[in-house]
């Protein structure tokens, strides 16, 4: 079965429902299938945007991403300092 990918606003949205479910007594295995999504998926998820409202959790995926992308570009600084260093010391 293919992966489904949830926007921000599908996750909040899901994990309201299931909030409110769990409140009216019903298992998690009963509002997860209700949802469609795995109970493991729903748990991950709470941790992650639990509290947050949808403009939170969009701004926290783009950090995320501006995070990723510096750590490439300071690790590609890294490599080519190292280079230079290496072709400076006549070891290469």
């Amino acid at each position: 079965m293919a992966r489904k990918k949830y926007s921000t606003d599908e996750i909040i949205k899901h994990l309201r429902t299931f909030e409110i479910e769990r409140a009216k007594g019903k298992t998690i295995e009963e509002v997860s299938k209700a949802i469609g999504v795995h109970p493991v998926t729903l748990a991950k998820w709470k941790r992650e945007y639990g509290g947050m409202q949808p403009d939170q959790a969009k701004r926290l995926k783009e950090l995320e991403k501006e995070n990723a992308r510096l750590k490439r570009l300071l690790a590609d600084a890294e490599l080519d300092k190292s280079m230079m260093k290496e072709v400076i010391e006549g070891n290469y």
